[in-house]
């Protein structure tokens, strides 16, 4: 092909036709042109799908690590409305001391003893390279956000896990029913929180305290009072965070169903 335009070339100057050979070479330049920006327009085209396809891994991935953040935040919720629930059980033998049963009570303590903390999936998935390869600017924006929409549940979990881990395990130890409560604890109440799901390998029969209060000592205790109000005011705001959160889990998986090519 070139050879057969030099020869074009050739013969119109060895013809001295100069205007037709001016004419030849601006077509000349216009074709080689039209070929540099078709090839660019291929390249990106081709660039392009390969984004798609790198788009539809992402998304795929996304996908799989936001239902299972779903999940496992719908785990920590059912565990604290258990917390709210025996909490309030337990400050009705309080309200209501007289024929109160200690069982009853230190099974609810131990109910109210756990302090369920969301851990969701870290990835690089939401890196700023990655992000690029989302076209939708509202899923874009979302998992932008994420980070930051996680932290207002993290940041009252992390507040009642202290109370668990200082207030209340001081409380119940001065009250000697820290044994009792460690032993219903593992063996009474559920813990979604387990990889495996097997409680029963969890189980360890601790046994029971003979040192611990009695029943009229454990409900005039005002810092074991207190602190299950707190087990019920953090945990049903941990709660509301997180129905928030859920919402915007769900929103999150929507926008990436839609954009997902079977």
């Amino acid at each position: 092909m070139l050879k057969f335009f030099r020869k074009i070339r050739f013969d119109l100057m060895e013809k001295n036709k100069t205007g037709k050979y001016l004419k030849y070479a601006i077509g000349e330049v216009v074709l080689v042109m039209i070929g540099i920006l078709l090839a660019l327009q291929v390249n990106d085209w081709n660039e392009q799908r390969k984004d798609r396809i790198k788009e539809q891994v992402v998304l795929r991935q996304l996908q799989e690590d936001y239902q299972a953040n779903l999940a496992q935040l719908e785990e920590k919720m059912t565990t604290r409305k258990r917390i709210i629930s025996s909490a309030l059980k337990a400050l009705k033998a309080f309200d209501q001391p007289v024929g109160a049963n200690r069982d009853s009570l230190i099974k609810n303590l131990g109910n109210a003893f756990h302090d369920p903390t969301f851990d969701p999936i870290e990835n690089d998935l939401t890196s700023s390279d990655n992000l690029i390869l989302v076209r939708n600017p509202k899923l874009k924006r979302l998992l932008s956000n994420w980070s930051s929409d996680v932290v207002g549940v993290r940041e009252i979990e992390v507040t009642w896990s202290e109370y668990v881990n200082g207030h209340f395990d001081q409380i119940l130890s001065d009250l000697g029913l820290g044994r009792d409560v460690s032993n219903s604890f593992m063996n009474d109440s559920e813990h979604l929180w387990l990889l495996d799901r097997n409680e029963e390998s969890f189980k360890v029969e601790i046994g029971t305290s003979k040192l611990g209060a009695p029943v009229n000592e454990i409900v005039t205790s005002r810092k074991l009072e207190g602190i299950l109000g707190s087990a019920i005011t953090l945990n049903k705001a941990a709660n509301m965070q997180s129905e928030a959160l859920s919402n915007r889990i769900q929103e999150i998986l929507d926008l990436i169903e839609s954009e997902i090519k079977e």
